[in-house]
C-alpha cells in the first residue's frame, strides 16, 4: 500500500462547493420507513424499452457537467483537471492512453523520453464513461499516428478491453484514423514502471507492432508479453530512495510512516512510502520503500535503484539479496548483534563482494542491544529510524533529532511520560552506537545457502524455488 504526501484542500473548499438544499434533497430521496415509496417494480415490454432510452439526456449532459465542476474546483483550489489531460510533446506521433494510478508512472516516463528527443505523449482519462468523443478528440494531438491503449483488466473472450474498445469506437465516428493497439498491465497490483512505458512506445514504433499485448509479465503460454529493459529508470538522481527490510511487528513500518510525516511536515520536500507485507503479517518480512524529493513524487512503483538500504534483521543477509537494488556508492545500514570490528567478517562472501564492487558505505549498529539497555524490549524501530536520519542527511542532524522526538511525543504521549522518555533515551543512544565499518577483502567463509536443496525434486528446484 502507498502512503504519499498530498495537498489537502481546507474544509472550506467542499463547503463552498456544496449546495445545502441539493444535499438535503438527495438525502430525502433515500429509502426510509418514514416516507415509504415503491421502487424497482417489474415493467412489461410495452414500456420498458422506452423507459431505458428516456435516460439518454442525463448521460449526454454528464460530460459538460463534470467539466464545469472541474473548472469550479480549479477556481477554488488552483489545480485544473479536464475530462482528458494530455502531457508530452505537442506534436507527438505516438501516444499512450490510460487512466488511474498507472498514469503517474507513464507521465514520469514520457517526460524523460521527451527530454531524450522522442515525440511521445500521454493522454490521461479522467472521465471514462460517458466518454465524450468531442473532448477526447480535442485533447489528442493531430500529429498522432499510433495510439497504445492500456487497460488494467482482462476481458476473456472479448476483442479487447473496455477502454481500448471505447477508443476504437470513438475514433471510428470521426475522421481521425491512427493505428490503435491495445494492451494490459498492472493487474492485481503488478508493477508498472517507466521501463514498461518505454517498451510500449518501442512496440508502437516497430515495423510489426504486437496488438493485444501484455506488459510487466513473461507470458510463456500465449506469448502476448512485450520485452522490456528493466535497467531503464526515469527517476532523478537528487531523489532520496531508501529501502528498509524489517520483521513484521518489529516496528519498522510504523517508524517509516512516521519518517514520512516528519519530512513532510518539517521540510519543503515531497515524501512517498510504499509498504510491502508478507501475507503472514507478524513475524514475516516487511519491505518499506521511501522516496523524498524537491518535486512531487510521481513514481507509483516500488524502488529498484535505492541509494540507501537498511537491514533491520541480521539473519536476512543469508536469505535475501538485498543489495541487488542499491546503486553504486550507496549506503548500507545493518543492525548487527556484534561489535563493530566483527561485522565485516560475519557477512556472507557474496555480500562482501557486492559491497566492494558497488563501492558502498557500510554502517552498523547493535539496535537490539541499545533497545534492551534503554528498556525498549524488542522494539528497534526508533533506533533504526534515528540512524537513517543521521546518515541520509534528508534533514540537518539536529533538526532531524528534534523532529523525531516531537513525533515520539505525539505518538506515545498518551501512554505516559515514562514511555516518551524511554524513546528519547533510545534516540540519544543510537548515534553513540552507530559505527562506520572498514571495507576489507571478500574472504568470508560464510556462503548464502541455496533457496532449496540441490536434492529437491526438479519441480521444486525450477518452480517452487523461483516463487520463493
Amino acid at each position: 500500500n502507498e502512503e504519499p504526501e498530498i495537498e489537502e484542500p481546507t474544509v472550506e473548499v467542499p463547503r463552498a462547493r456544496s449546495n445545502a438544499e441539493l444535499v438535503f434533497a438527495h438525502r430525502n430521496r433515500g429509502l426510509s420507513p418514514e416516507h415509504p415509496v415503491v421502487r424497482g417494480t417489474a415493467q412489461n415490454p410495452d414500456v420498458y424499452f422506452q423507459g431505458r432510452e428516456a435516460c439518454n439526456p442525463y448521460y449526454n449532459a454528464c460530460p459538460e457537467i463534470v467539466q464545469k465542476t472541474m473548472d469550479q474546483f480549479a477556481s477554488v483550489v488552483g489545480r485544473q483537471y479536464h475530462l482528458f489531460d494530455y502531457v508530452g510533446d505537442p506534436e507527438a506521433t505516438s501516444v499512450i492512453i490510460l487512466m488511474g494510478s498507472g498514469a503517474e508512472s507513464a507521465d514520469e516516463a514520457v517526460e524523460a523520453l521527451n527530454a531524450a528527443g522522442q515525440k511521445v505523449g500521454l493522454l490521461k482519462v479522467r472521465l471514462f464513461r460517458p466518454l465524450s468523443i468531442k473532448h477526447f478528440i480535442d485533447a489528442l494531438p493531430e500529429t498522432v499516428k499510433t495510439i497504445s491503449v492500456l487497460d488494467r483488466t482482462k476481458e476473456p473472450g472479448s476483442l479487447g478491453e473496455p477502454l481500448y474498445m471505447d477508443v476504437v469506437t470513438a475514433l471510428s465516428e470521426t475522421d481521425r484514423n491512427p493505428r490503435v493497439l491495445g494492451g494490459r498491465f498492472g493487474m492485481s497490483s503488478k508493477e508498472f514502471t517507466p521501463a514498461h512505458v518505454k517498451s510500449v512506445f518501442e512496440n508502437a514504433a516497430s515495423d510489426a507492432p504486437k496488438n493485444h499485448f501484455t506488459i510487466g509479465i513473461n507470458d510463456d503460454v500465449t506469448h502476448t508479453s512485450l520485452p522490456f529493459d528493466d535497467s531503464f529508470s526515469s527517476e532523478a538522481d537528487d531523489v532520496v530512495r531508501a529501502m528498509f527490510y524489517g520483521l513484521g511487528s518489529d516496528g519498522t513500518v510504523g517508524a517509516n510512516k512516521n519518517s514520512i510525516k516528519i519530512i513532510g511536515e518539517n521540510t519543503d520536500l515531497y515524501a512517498q512510502g510504499y509498504f510491502v507485507y508478507d501475507s503472514k503479517k507478524a513475524g514475516a518480512v516487511t519491505v518499506s520503500h521511501l522516496r523524498f524529493g524537491a518535486r512531487p513524487v510521481r513514481s507509483s512503483y516500488l524502488i529498484t535503484r535505492a541509494n540507501f538500504i537498511a537491514c533491520h534483521q541480521f539473519s536476512f543477509l543469508e536469505k535475501y539479496d538485498m543489495l541487488d537494488s542499491i546503486v553504486d556508492g550507496g549506503t548500507f545500514l545493518l543492525n548487527a548483534p556484534m561489535a563493530a570490528e566483527e561485522v565485516w567478517g560475519a557477512l556472507p562472501k557474496q555480500v562482501q563482494q557486492t559491497i566492494i564492487d558497488k563501492k558502498l558505505k557500510l554502517y552498523s549498529i547493535d539496535a537490539d542491544k541499545v533497545a534492551e539497555a534503554t528498556g525498549m524490549g524488542r522494539r528497534i524501530n526508533t533506533i533504526m529510524q534515528t540512524a537513517f536520519f543521521y546518515l541520509s542527511n534528508v534533514l540537518p542532524q539536529d533538526e532531524a533529532i528534534a523532529a523525531i522526538k516531537t513525533a515520539i511525543k505525539k505518538t506515545y504521549g498518551k501512554k505516559g511520560d515514562e514511555i516518551v522518555q524511554m524513546n528519547y533515551n533510545a534516540v540519544d543512544q543510537s548515534i553513540e552506537h552507530l559505527h562506520e565499518i572498514a571495507i576489507g577483502a571478500a574472504d568470508s567463509t560464510i556462503e548464502m545457502p541455496p533457496v532449496v536443496s540441490s536434492d529437491a525434486p526438479e519441480f521444486v528446484q525450477n518452480v517452487t524455488a523461483t516463487i520463493m
